[in-house]
């Protein structure tokens, strides 16, 4: 018997050290996968359209962004589209019942829209967002929590309804939906913030009229910490797609910031964790509770990635993340990652009635691996993993090139649309995954739509040219010039960094472009080669012997390519069959990186195509880190 539990225990222990060998973002999705295979059901019965599944994936999104596993992705779209029909209808998505929660799965039918342009998700995305059109809302334009809940709005809500809101909006170039939506968030601060304390309360009803709302000000009892996450993250979701130059952009950033500061103060110094009822921590019952620390870890961690709240938070979002892993994280003896201590739920009003009370707080179930726990824990794994690397990029920005690289297309929202290797584009032949990867090392990215000059060129740490056009591409290409060249060579000579990436001479001009690569050493041939015919990925690879550049990497995918020449000061980086693919050279201060293929676009970047032993994800890692440690910074 003895011999027995013995071996068990220690299979439990093998299991649990494998766990952790893996990213606790990477665990918790797994955990998903494992308890919700095929749809999304936490009781016995049929699958329900549920918030919930929405903040599961959208963690699991970030986590396929972060390691570009297309086994995450997959993951989204099949359980997508156990509800998405062909026609674009949405199984048990009932429009008419006006409930803003069932609006929150649209951010990843938006998604699986923008990676596939598959038309039946496009129609399930028109069909949420045209409740938005009729939702009841308050006198003064907020949006009602539900169509049963009359007159009032909920935290909750704004991370509902407002980032996809947002979001369509962006896509569509609604300009208008912005003021609705920095409105919706200036309101309901200015109704439910304390201003003794700074938080806000849960609920506000206008009408005043519910058992739970103070007969003065309309809010709820008591601030409860996970509606102070949704909050939390719905500023920080929604500031990803508002446009630069709006002024309730500005709004909800100095919101956040009296947030950060108001949830700081109540945040448990010793755990890092915050309570269920946040500001009575020492009140018998109350607990710190899971779902709001990860809520507002995530919070916390992103605003300051993104510069809306200053640096000194990121101590908070680690201890709090800190204290999540020590209290709530299990592994148990099967080697599955588990979430400990989340409220199941906690709402206002409704039958059996909830009145708002501390005791009704404290009468909610705590649950191990709630969904919205779990999904909230993913999202601040990412966060913090994403911290956690090193950050070579701060301080620099990297221009991608929109004027040798100048195609335009009309998109699914009839707009005339930049296409082809821009930093937007989430379909195959997109950067966005590029440009996510710039940016996990602490870089800015942006775009110049003009020729390269001394002035537009000057905040440039790394520039990118990439695919340039030549007939086939656009009717009036921008070929590279003598004069683009010298300014660009000469920004080259004092310390800039320049990667050039082009394609075979069928698919884009080499004859003006060797104006500007022939000052490195670097010409660009007419010979091609890895033309990959169907799903021969073999034909496409390219063995790697390590070097400074790549250092993990051993084996790359690359079709289609144009050979390079090399002559002093270039020297060749990676080699086919005697044939350079990858060249560099120093020039003055500065770097150049060139190949013949635009090579980590979505397509070979995102795990859904390639099989697994090509590493260009691990590849454009090491690239990245690579030049931005060669660049300097010019903010």
């Amino acid at each position: 018997m003895k011999k027995i539990i013995a071996i068990v225990f220690l299979m439990g222990l093998v299991s649990a050290t494998t766990a952790q060998q893996l990213p606790y973002s990477q665990q918790m999705s797994q955990t998903a996968m494992n308890l919700w295979p095929d749809s999304f059901k936490i009781k016995p019965g049929i699958a329900r359209w549920s918030y919930d599944q929405g903040v599961i994936l959208k963690g699991i999104e970030g986590v396929w962004k972060l390691y570009g596993e297309g086994k995450y992705f997959n993951y989204i779209q099949h359980s997508m589209d156990f509800y998405v029909q062909d026609n674009g209808k949405i199984k048990d998505y009932k429009k008419d019942e006006f409930n803003i929660d069932h609006t929150n799965n649209g951010k990843l039918v938006m998604m699986l829209y923008n990676v596939t342009g598959k038309e039946k998700y496009k129609k399930a995305i028109d069909l949420i967002r045209s409740q938005f059109d009729e939702h009841p809302r308050t006198k003064e334009g907020g949006f009602w929590h539900k169509k049963i809940y009359p007159w009032q709005v909920w935290l909750d809500g704004l991370y509902m309804g407002q980032p996809f809101y947002a979001e369509y909006a962006k896509m569509a170039g609604q300009e208008k939906v912005f003021d609705d939506i920095a409105a919706q968030f200036i309101n309901i601060e200015r109704h439910t913030r304390d201003a003794k304390t700074g938080l806000l309360y849960h609920g506000w009803d206008e009408s005043k009229e519910q058992q739970w709302a103070n007969k003065e000000t309309g809010t709820s009892p008591h601030f409860w910490g996970r509606a102070l996450g949704w909050y939390g993250m719905a500023m920080v979701d929604v500031l990803d797609y508002f446009p630069t130059n709006h002024p309730g952009r500005d709004s909800i950033i100095q919101i956040l910031n009296r947030f950060a500061t108001a949830v700081t103060k109540v945040q448990e110094k010793k755990s890092g964790l915050w309570y269920d009822i946040v500001d009575l921590p020492n009140k018998p019952k109350n607990y710190k509770e899971a779902s709001a620390s990860s809520m507002l870890v995530y919070t916390l961690a992103k605003a300051v990635r993104n510069g809306y709240i200053p640096a000194s938070f990121s101590k908070n979002a680690k201890k709090g993340y800190d204290g999540i892993i020590k209290e709530f994280i299990e592994v148990d003896a099967n080697g599955q990652t588990n979430l400990k201590g989340t409220v199941s739920v906690s709402g206002l009003g409704g039958k059996p009635y909830r009145d708002g009370s501390f005791d009704y707080y404290m009468s909610e179930p705590v649950v191990v691996n709630d969904p919205k726990g779990m999904g909230a824990f993913i999202l601040a794994s990412v966060e913090m993993e994403m911290a956690a690397l090193p950050k070579p990029g701060n301080g620099k920005n990297v221009v991608l090139d929109n004027y040798f690289n100048n195609e335009w297309r009309k998109d699914g929202f009839g707009k005339n649309t930049r296409w082809h290797y821009t930093w937007d584009e989430m379909d195959n032949g997109g950067f966005s995954l590029f440009g996510d990867i710039w940016q996990s090392y602490g870089s800015n990215i942006c775009s110049l739509d003009a020729a390269p000059t001394s002035e537009n060129m000057k905040k440039a740490s790394v520039y990118i040219i990439v695919d340039p056009d030549g007939p086939k591409d656009t009717k009036t290409p921008n070929y590279m010039d003598e004069k683009s060249a010298i300014e660009i060579a000469s920004w080259v000579k004092s310390g800039g960094v320049l990667l050039l990436m082009t394609n075979d001479s069928s698919n884009c001009d080499l004859k003006y472009f060797n104006t500007l690569s022939d000052k490195f050493g670097i010409h660009f041939t007419d010979f091609g080669r890895n033309f990959v015919k169907g799903n021969e990925f073999e034909t496409g690879a390219v063995y790697n012997t390590l070097n400074a550049v790549f250092k993990k990497t051993k084996k790359m995918y690359l079709k289609e390519i144009s050979t390079i020449d090399v002559k002093a000061p270039a020297v060749s980086l990676v080699e086919k069959d005697s044939e350079v693919i990858f060249a560099t050279a120093k020039y003055g201060k500065g770097t150049v990186v060139a190949l013949g293929d635009p090579w980590i676009y979505n397509e070979y970047l995102d795990g859904r195509k390639l099989p697994a032993e090509f590493e260009n994800f691990t590849a454009a890692n090491e690239l990245v880190q690579w030049l931005l440690k060669q660049a300097k910074k010019t903010k």
